[in-house]
């Protein structure tokens, strides 16, 4: 049996689809597992491969994991702690990032002899490279994700929000300024969220004048929403990875973070970024809007949003004429 952890949320799952892939196609005859958050289920089936799926909340115990699987890799983090958190296990060996800490586990023997971490580096580069290390091929474009089986309404323009900290949320007033102006232009709005972020997103639809737009998901129907979308606009937060996964036209505004570190791929001209930032920092910050982030307009965002969807046309116009 191998063993993945990614104990994390949907960003996180997203931008490690391809080392996964990777490890799905060099082990085609084993049991592969990811320790993961089981709410996380319903997008775990749209990368396909994964055959089982361990229970996992960050870095607590792996209660219901295998004792002794054959190959534990670490796609959480740098160590020590999640090293740790695997090789309690006892796997016959473990793929990881060298921790080069005095006080992590020790580093004898081949459980630590992987490679050096970046930090000024992409999420996705991150973790092929560490299949790369260890001999297992794997493509920073292999994002795509399959669709639910699950019946949502096709074209609409969503607006989300919500991010997991405040630093990373642009004003509700100027995502409500974005919705009414892209509804006056014909848009079909929808204001998604969290359940957490329901009252985030009436305030939004309401200061819009769209006190209908709001819609209740959950995880398996969003993907579904987004892959049938128009438009997605939203902060750096996990629908902007599914957006890349279902090549979705989208517009993602950042703030405490570079866009070179967690945004879509830069090829994808339907992929839109905005960031004003001159250095990236941490995500998780717990105060208020990123400076960076209240730089960004709404003209901004409209003008990013008309961009995306020009490329989105040409890239039809290309497919039908057989460029691409």
């Amino acid at each position: 049996m191998i063993l993945a952890l990614r104990a994390l949320g949907v960003g996180d799952l997203a931008t490690a689809v391809p080392a996964l892939r990777g490890l799905r196609a060099a082990f085609p005859a084993e049991t592969l597992s990811l320790a993961a958050p089981t709410w996380l289920g319903p997008l775990i089936a749209t990368i396909g491969g994964i055959d089982r799926i361990v229970p996992a909340a960050g870095l607590e115990p792996l209660a219901g994991a295998p004792d002794r699987p054959r190959l534990a890799v670490n796609l959480h983090g740098r160590g020590p702690q999640s090293h740790r958190l695997l090789t309690a296990l006892r796997p016959a060996e473990l793929w990881a990032f060298a921790t080069g800490s005095p006080d992590g586990p020790s580093c004898d023997g081949p459980f630590f002899d992987g490679p050096a971490w970046v930090a000024d580096e992409h999420e996705v580069t991150r973790w092929c490279r560490l299949m790369r290390w260890y001999g297992v091929p794997a493509k920073e474009s292999d994002l795509d994700l399959e669709v639910p089986d699950v019946d949502m309404p096709a074209g609409v323009t969503i607006v989300h929000p919500g991010a997991a900290s405040p630093a990373r949320r642009w004003p509700p007033e100027r995502f409500a300024s974005v919705a009414r102006r892209l509804a006056d232009a014909g848009h079909h709005v929808r204001v998604t969220g969290s359940p957490a972020e329901h009252d985030l997103c009436v305030r939004v639809s309401e200061l819009a004048g769209l006190p209908g737009a709001v819609i209740r998901t959950g995880l398996g129907e969003l993907a579904a929403l987004v892959a049938a979308a128009r438009l997605v606009i939203c902060g750096d937060t996990g629908i902007a990875h599914l957006a890349t996964g279902y090549r979705t036209p989208s517009v993602v505004l950042f703030g405490p973070v570079s866009p070179e570190h967690w945004g879509p791929p830069a090829d994808r001209a339907y992929h839109q970024v905005i960031w004003h930032g001159t250095h990236s920092g941490r995500g998780d910050l717990p105060g208020p809007v990123h400076p960076a982030l209240l730089a960004v307009t709404e003209d901004d965002v409209l003008a990013a949003a008309e961009k995306a969807r020009a490329a989105a046309v040409e890239k039809v116009r290309d497919a039908a004429a057989g460029k691409a």
